[in-house]
């Protein structure tokens, strides 16, 4: 390793334990959602380095310049709840230095129209990610069981979330600003998580439709093991990335409802 990605590394794992030390010394709100869990098959801390320190796989052909654009900036009504950024994924601690969410500009115009369209009928999106470093896909694959590969990306073939065309979110209520209970947790790895998934109550299942329409309306298709997983019909047009968020300058020009 070189001593420039030597110092990359050393400085994103201080970023690394400094949000841990902030997040996790921050007591959960009474009122906060509950979240899934895993056993990582080896502890974060020591698959990190190993992750930071790969290179994303050679891609050939083609793509778009890249224009990842701040969701929020675009539409402030789209709320985030990333929970990356803080200890309540499935991980147990936090991955993201920023609560950010990025995507390319496209599937981010596309998904304020998912949001307008939404408004009228009494909802909003609650976004739990969008744009996502190839380093951190490479992290989610080591730290999950074999058995459960599935509901994360293999990074030899990169994620969608790495083009920056992808994005997992659920819907709030725009009368109280309270995120809908659905069918399962966020990042579930279970059936429920599936979006056909038939059991449980009507009252999740509907809502889990209402924003699977609003979402193929734009031209954004289901992932099929996670009902909360949307990818933009044109991600094959993007290469893998891993930027870091601290890397990505502030973009986007606001716009109102």
């Amino acid at each position: 390793m070189s001593a420039t990605s030597r110092a990359r590394v050393q400085f994103a794992e201080f970023l690394f334990l400094l949000a841990s030390a902030a997040l996790c010394a921050l007591p959960a709100r009474a009122d906060a959602p509950p979240f899934f869990r895993i056993e990582p098959v080896r502890p974060v801390a020591e698959l990190l380095p190993i992750a930071l320190a790969a290179t994303p796989p050679v891609e050939s052909g083609e793509f778009r310049r890249s224009d990842l654009v701040e969701l929020t900036a675009l539409d402030p009504a789209i709320k985030l709840d990333i929970r990356y950024a803080t200890p309540r994924n499935f991980l147990g601690t936090p991955l993201y230095s920023q609560a950010r969410a990025f995507l390319q500009r496209p599937a981010a115009e596309a998904l304020v129209r998912v949001d307008r369209a939404l408004a009228k009928e009494g909802y909003g999106l609650l976004v739990h990610d969008a744009y996502r470093p190839w380093y951190v896909t490479r992290l989610f694959w080591d730290a999950t069981p074999p058995d459960k590969h599935e509901f994360v990306a293999d990074p030899a073939s990169g994620s969608r979330h790495n083009r920056g065309c992808a994005v997992d979110l659920t819907l709030y209520t725009l009368r109280d600003g309270r995120a809908v209970v659905m069918p399962s947790l966020y990042d579930e790895m279970s059936a429920r998580a599936y979006p056909d998934y038939a059991g449980g109550p009507d009252g999740p299942r509907r809502l889990r439709e209402l924003l699977r329409r609003h979402m193929e309306a734009e031209g954004f298709s289901v992932y099929e093991s996670e009902w909360w997983h949307y990818d933009y019909r044109d991600w094959k047009s993007y290469a893998i990335q891993n930027a870091r968020f601290e890397d990505i300058a502030p973009a986007g020009t606001k716009a109102g409802r």
